[in-house]
C-alpha cells in the first residue's frame, strides 16, 4: 500500500485522498521539466499543469522556477488534497489550482510552458474502479483532447512537456504535428541497464526544424542502487540523494 504522503527536500505530498499517488515515473518528468524550463531562451511569464493530481509537478516546478505556475484537476478529491499540499508549501502565493475540466476550461491567458501527466492508457486493460479508469485512462481525456487543448493555450513560442508509455509515443507525435507541436527533445527511460525502454518523456514546441535531441535515462544499476544520472536528475528533490 502506497504511503500516505511522501517527502522531499523541500515539500510533502500527501496523497491519501488522491486517484494518482507519487510515481518515480512523474518525479523523472517534474525533475527534467524543471531543468528545461530553467535553459529556455526567452522569459517565461506563466506555466500550466493539466491534470495536477497531487500538485507533485506543480511543486517540483515551483522549486526550481521563480514564476507562476497554474493547474487544473477535475477529480475533487485530488483537488483537495493537491490544493492542501500547495498552501503548505514555501511557494503558494505564487501557485494556484483550478477545479475544472479541462476541455471545458476558459483559461485567463496563453501559457509559455504546459506540463501534463495525462492518462496515457488509451484500449489497455481497465479496473473495476471508476475514479482509477478516469485518472489513468482516456475515459475524461484523450491523448488527442489534450493536444488540442495545449495548442489553444500554448504560446506562439512556448513548450509542452509530456510523460508517455514508450508504445505510445508515435502515434502521440504524429497527432502533435496535425496540432502544429513538434518534438524537440525525448528523454528515454528504462528501469535497469537489463530491461528496456517503457515510458518517454518529449518536450514539445511549435518548431518543426526536424532536429530531436535525445537522452537516455537508467533509473537503478542495481536493485539496490540508482544510477548516476538518477542521482544527479533527482538530487534536488529527493531526501537521500
Amino acid at each position: 500500500m502506497p504511503n500516505d504522503y511522501f517527502q522531499f527536500k523541500e515539500f510533502t505530498i500527501y496523497q491519501d485522498r488522491s486517484t494518482l499517488k507519487v510515481s518515480t515515473d512523474s518525479c523523472i518528468l517534474g525533475a527534467w521539466a524543471a531543468k528545461k524550463l530553467a535553459t529556455l531562451e526567452f522569459h517565461v511569464s506563466g506555466c500550466l499543469d493539466i491534470g495536477a493530481g497531487t500538485g507533485l509537478l506543480m511543486l517540483m516546478l515551483a522549486q526550481q522556477f521563480p514564476g507562476t505556475i497554474q493547474g487544473i484537476e477535475i477529480d475533487k478529491d485530488s483537488y483537495e488534497q493537491a490544493t492542501e499540499n500547495i498552501k503548505t508549501s514555501a511557494w503558494c502565493n505564487r501557485l494556484h489550482l483550478f477545479y475544472d475540466d479541462i476541455k471545458l476550461f476558459s483559461a485567463p491567458h496563453r501559457y509559455d510552458f504546459i506540463i501534463s501527466n495525462p492518462p496515457f492508457f488509451e484500449g489497455d486493460l481497465k479496473s473495476n474502479l471508476a475514479k482509477n479508469n478516469f485518472a489513468k485512462h482516456s475515459d475524461g481525456l484523450k491523448l488527442s483532447d489534450l493536444l488540442e487543448v495545449v495548442n489553444r493555450n500554448l504560446t506562439v513560442k512556448g513548450s509542452f512537456a509530456v510523460l508517455l508509455p514508450l508504445h505510445r509515443m508515435d502515434y502521440f507525435v504524429q497527432v502533435a504535428a496535425s496540432n502544429d507541436l513538434f518534438v524537440a527533445e525525448k528523454l528515454l527511460i528504462r528501469q535497469s541497464p537489463k530491461h528496456p525502454f517503457f515510458r518517454c518523456a518529449l518536450l514539445m514546441n511549435r518548431k518543426n526544424n526536424g532536429l530531436v535531441k535525445t537522452e537516455e535515462l537508467t533509473i537503478r544499476q542495481t536493485p539496490e542502487t540508482y544510477t548516476l544520472s538518477f542521482i544527479r536528475l533527482m538530487k534536488e528533490y529527493y531526501l537521500y540523494l
